[in-house]
């Protein structure tokens, strides 16, 4: 095994004031006074009206309203009272509100929103409306998302472009392109609901991710005939769907198109697309040869970049370079995230190095970094890989202590490690786990499992799980429902 060549150095307060004593007058003015006074009241001429100064207010005295006809004071400390706690009602539970939407629980966040709808002081505005939308969009409620949009034209509240394009995200975070196509063509039926950039490049995204290139070029000719030019964002969704499909002609096509076009230049997004693209593929003199050329079109590197080069460095096991390109995120200042350790366990697990997989495991550790599910995925096929089942054991128990998400992939890497272990039965024990937590085997499970089982000769579980595997995948779509209510994305 190729020797490894780096070692990780980490390296009002009220004070009451006397009032002054009047002055003593002599006992023989008193009774001159008192009889004065007296004769100025007896006199039937009427009151002298006072006359105001700018900043004062008279109030209300027994001349100027009847005894009678005065609202008693205990009713309007009533309706202040009643106003009050309305308002206090209304800033709670819009709080209440605010936060259902910041955890993403679309369900409780529309049942507060309903509570408030029905107070006649409450008028939802425009981007209550475009949180709500975007919520529902995010959960996979685009039927949810059509009914608050019609609610808010009942309401008589004007729609804009944004609110448009809101619904129209939501039906493509679903996969439903022909109602996202339909609000479309309603937006640009109406002229103050023009479809922007962004509009179009949601939808472009929804094509991409759908495998829909016609659909692609379509729309590119719609935004030209509209003078809409694409941007930054909208060429590098169309370069990553280009890549992931191996289009890599028309990838090029895109990417020249940016290094000439001043209005969508290429960005560290463009850069981190292409670098992965090749370092996946183990392309790694294309990833340099690329690297250099973003570099001299004076585009700066981040994290995610060296660490894009890092896991593909990893990969072909060229530990000197994924060493240069950490020591050199240590001398720039970059700092080392989970994903770069993610990286460099993985790549120690692939060649099945438990010696150096652990001394990267610990070093993460004492740096404080947080370790994630992907973390103990390499680590459980990494002890796998090296016959080390009993570290595999100590890896998900350690797993449970630390609370990690066990998704698809975790049970997938114990999986593996049963596999290699020739345990089926404990495979078979995992695998029901798995479905009993509510986790959804994928196309790695069964394939694990079915090639495990074939080298056992056990031809009846291999027909078994195929057949389980068709009832699995077509139950999913029957499942891409609109009115599934899920709290959570």
């Amino acid at each position: 095994m190729t020797a490894l060549s780096f070692s990780f150095s980490f390296s009002s307060s009220i004070q009451f004031h006397s009032l002054p004593l009047p002055t003593k007058t002599p006992t023989t003015t008193t009774p001159s006074i008192l009889i004065l006074r007296c004769t100025v009241a007896s006199t039937s001429a009427p009151p002298k009206k006072k006359i105001w100064k700018q900043g004062e207010y008279p109030g209300r005295s027994q001349f100027s309203i009847p005894k009678e006809k005065r609202t008693p004071i205990k009713n309007i400390k009533k309706k202040l009272d009643k106003k009050n706690n309305a308002k206090g009602w209304a800033n709670t539970v819009t709080e209440a509100l605010s936060e259902h939407i910041e955890k993403k629980q679309w369900l409780q966040a529309l049942e507060v929103f309903e509570m408030l709808r029905e107070q006649p002081f409450y008028q939802p505005k425009e981007g209550t409306y475009m949180k709500l939308l975007v919520l529902l969009g995010k959960s996979g409620q685009p039927e949810r998302a059509r009914q608050l949009f019609d609610q808010m034209l009942e309401e008589g509240l004007e729609p804009t472009a944004e609110l448009y394009t809101a619904l129209l995200a939501a039906y493509c975070r679903s996969n439903l392109l022909d109602e996202a196509f339909s609000v479309l063509h309603k937006m640009v039926s109406l002229p103050l609901c023009q479809p922007d950039v962004y509009t179009y490049s949601t939808l472009i995204k929804a094509c991409v991710d759908d495998y829909r290139y016609e659909m692609v070029e379509s729309l590119y000719e719609e935004m030209a005939e509209r003078l809409i030019s694409p941007n930054t964002v909208t060429q590098n969704i169309v370069l990553s769907g280009y890549g992931r499909a191996g289009k890599y002609e028309q990838m090029e096509k895109v990417l020249s198109g940016m290094l000439v076009n001043p209005a969508c230049k290429p960005d560290v997004w463009t850069m981190n697309i292409i670098l992965s693209l090749f370092g996946n593929k183990g392309e790694i003199e294309m990833m340099e040869r690329w690297y250099e050329k973003f570099r001299d079109f004076g585009i700066e590197p981040e994290t995610r970049t060296f660490n894009i080069l890092i896991g593909a460095y990893g990969k072909k096991r060229m530990y000197d370079k994924m060493s240069t390109v950490m020591e050199y995120m240590r001398k720039l200042s970059y700092p080392w995230t989970t994903s770069t350790y993610n990286n460099v366990i993985e790549a120690f697990a692939e060649a099945g190095d438990a010696k150096h997989m652990e001394y990267t495991f610990d070093q993460m550790r004492t740096e404080g970094m947080k370790a994630d599910t992907k973390t103990f995925c390499c680590l459980i096929k990494g002890y796998a890989n090296a016959g080390l089942f009993h570290k595999v054991i100590s890896m998900v128990q350690l797993a449970g202590k630390l609370e990690i998400p066990e998704n698809t992939s975790f049970y997938n890497a114990v999986i593996y490690a049963c596999a290699r272990a020739e345990d089926l039965m404990e495979m078979e024990r995992v695998f029901k786990r798995m479905k009993d937590k509510q986790c959804q085997p994928d196309s790695v499970t069964y394939s694990l499992m079915v090639d495990a089982y074939k080298k056992e000769g056990m031809n009846d579980k291999v027909y078994d799980l195929e057949q389980e595997k068709q009832e699995t995948v077509s139950g999913a779509l029957k499942d891409v429902n609109p009115e599934t209510e899920r709290n959570n994305v």
